[in-house]
């Protein structure tokens, strides 16, 4: 099958009610991502399949699935992974809103034009942030362009989002301070910080200096 017409899929969990906020969802882990953070909480979804290595499930199996579940769930979300590195996702989202689900993504931005086409598709985005965008080569392995221009369209296009911000290991506090004003300077009214959690263990939560100072930038911050 054409990479435009299916999903490469390394999961399902068919029932959530923290993944879309408002509403009782089923999430579609999208196999791979372009990106290599350290603190990655899937990695086993990083590395990506063709249309040739047929995944153990299939979207087509997914969708069967959904067809279930209508009057039961009231979203899909995508996550993964990274769902925009699947040619497929503009597709598979207007066939879930075709069945009468809201449709929500989970995206860190690394294909700004993918994004720009599945926006009107959706009904909420989880954007995850990495660093402040002049670092993200340190978290990630590429440069933060990118998701720069990907953060300026969602916040230009009226869906609703949250933007999350996970801790990690590589960078200090100077840092942190520096995307928080990068961030209010685009008009982000409100962030989630995540604390960075491995093998069950979370790491200490920053100092109340430093979460008042993202604070006093970000009118709406909440530590998660």
């Amino acid at each position: 099958m054409d990479e435009r017409e299916t999903l490469m899929l390394g999961g399902l969990t068919p029932f959530t009610t923290i993944d879309f906020p408002g509403r009782l969802a089923a999430v579609v882990f999208c196999q791979g991502c372009p990106w290599r953070c350290s603190y990655c909480h899937n990695p086993h979804l990083l590395t990506a399949r063709t249309v040739s290595q047929a995944p153990s499930l299939s979207w087509e199996a997914v969708l069967a699935w959904l067809e279930t579940r209508c009057g039961l769930l009231d979203g899909i979300v995508f996550s993964g992974g990274e769902p925009l590195l699947q040619r497929g996702l503009p597709q598979a989202a207007a066939s879930v809103r075709d069945m009468g689900f809201a449709v929500a993504l989970h995206t860190a931005g690394p294909y700004p034009q993918r994004l720009e086409r599945i926006l009107p598709l959706v009904d909420w985005v989880g954007f995850d942030i990495k660093a402040p965008f002049d670092a993200y080569y340190s978290v990630t392995g590429a440069t933060g362009s990118k998701a720069r221009e990907s953060l300026a369209m969602l916040l230009s296009s009226g869906v609703n989002h949250e933007l999350r911000f996970t801790l990690a290991p590589a960078l200090d506090s100077n840092a942190i301070i520096r995307l928080a004003d990068e961030l209010a300077g685009l008009g982000v009214q409100r962030l989630v910080l995540q604390i960075h959690r491995k093998h069950g263990q979370s790491d200490p939560v920053p100092a109340e200096q430093l979460l008042a100072a993202v604070a006093e930038r970000i009118p709406d911050f909440m530590v998660r």
